[in-house]
């Protein structure tokens, strides 16, 4: 039997299987708002027979956006757009999760699909993002305002509410983003943070925010709700975060309520990543081990086989795949039909006829 298409809990959340889909920026949205494009996007995905279909990363105030054309969680309108998206994922058997975001420093930035890049200027609709510190990411915005404890508590509060908002658009699972160079991560790198309060410095004030933000979070939560936290678990830079810090920190966040821990790494400063097949699969590992809490693999994962040992060995509880479902949304379909699993309940119904 395959242990990819087994069935996982996480508090009152069963999802059906442990193929998930990573969280994919778009960058199609108008004033934060999900439209059509999103609807069939991530319907795609359930569709396709995925566990979990986890949204990109979606700002939870206007600052926090990546670009101009990121979702937002942050009033009636986005909130009532994203209930119509979960209602077609639950339509079709899966669960849906919800990335809860802010940019940090590389917000305000060209999704590059207009062929501009770098940073979009206050002229052209774009904003001065917000960081623990002045240092601009190279290439983007150069102007990032170090935020005073009234920002913090701002953005802390914002999370909050959008997690509030999650749930009552029916997702079932939240994830906060603390990887890739985002406000969270920023925070939590001495590469980004060169604070000397209580939010930087040591190890310990450095983890505050993101602590913080989960505690918010988990507060706001029922009881049952799971609480997902991407890391980037290494800089790949020298004096940067490390593997070594992600244990320790996945340690707290396992006792602050968080349930499972979506491993990526980098993104937080230029650097050299060895990438490969499962580059990133290791660090997943020695925090599940270490640590003692579920992991998520992520990374360049595109073969059934692959993922199922991934899986089997113990290496992770779930994969996240990415630009492997945007080549085949009905990957997981195909897996389960690779590695021997015959129960065409997966199918939706209209597509049966093709599982036998």
């Amino acid at each position: 039997m395959s242990q990819l298409f087994t069935p996982i809990t996480l508090r009152d959340v069963t999802v059906r299987n442990r193929v998930w889909v990573a969280p994919m920026c778009q960058y199609s949205a108008v004033d934060g708002v999900p439209n059509d494009w999103h609807l069939v996007h991530l319907g795609s995905f359930a569709r396709g027979g995925v566990g979990l279909v986890l949204t990109e990363a979606t700002a939870v105030e206007p600052q926090g956006r990546i670009s101009p054309d990121d979702t937002g969680l942050w009033n009636d309108e986005q909130q009532a757009a994203w209930a119509r998206i979960v209602d077609f994922v639950h339509g079709q058997g899966a669960t849906a999760g919800i990335q809860l975001a802010h940019a940090g420093r590389k917000a305000s930035t060209y999704s590059g699909f207009t062929g501009e890049r770098g940073g979009v200027a206050d002229a052209d609709g774009g904003w001065q993002p917000v960081a623990p510190s002045a240092d601009p990411f190279p290439g983007l915005r150069e102007d990032p305002e170090p935020l005073d404890r009234e920002g913090i508590a701002r953005i802390v509060t914002a999370f909050g509410d959008a997690a509030e908002r999650a749930v009552a658009a029916g997702f079932d699972v939240l994830e906060l983003h603390a990887a890739h160079g985002y406000l969270l991560h920023e925070f939590l790198s001495p590469l980004s943070n060169a604070r000397d309060d209580e939010y930087g410095g040591s190890f310990d004030h450095r983890v505050r925010l993101l602590l913080d933000v989960v505690r918010e979070v988990r507060a706001r939560l029922d009881a049952g709700v799971p609480l997902v936290v991407r890391v980037s678990a290494t800089d790949w830079a020298d004096g940067g975060w490390s593997d070594d810090d992600t244990v320790r920190l996945a340690g707290l966040l396992r006792e602050a309520g968080v349930d499972l821990v979506d491993t990526s790494t980098g993104g937080n400063v230029l650097a050299d990543i060895p990438a490969g097949p499962g580059y990133q699969v290791p660090f997943a590992r020695r925090i599940r081990t270490e640590a003692g809490i579920p992991v998520g693999a992520v990374g360049m994962i595109t073969e059934p086989k692959h993922a199922e040992e991934i899986v089997a060995d113990g290496s992770a509880d779930v994969v996240l795949l990415g630009r492997e479902l945007l080549r085949d949304p009905h990957w997981a379909l195909r897996a389960a039909y690779e590695l021997g699993e015959t129960d065409t309940g997966l199918w939706p119904v209209q597509y049966r006829r093709a599982a036998r």
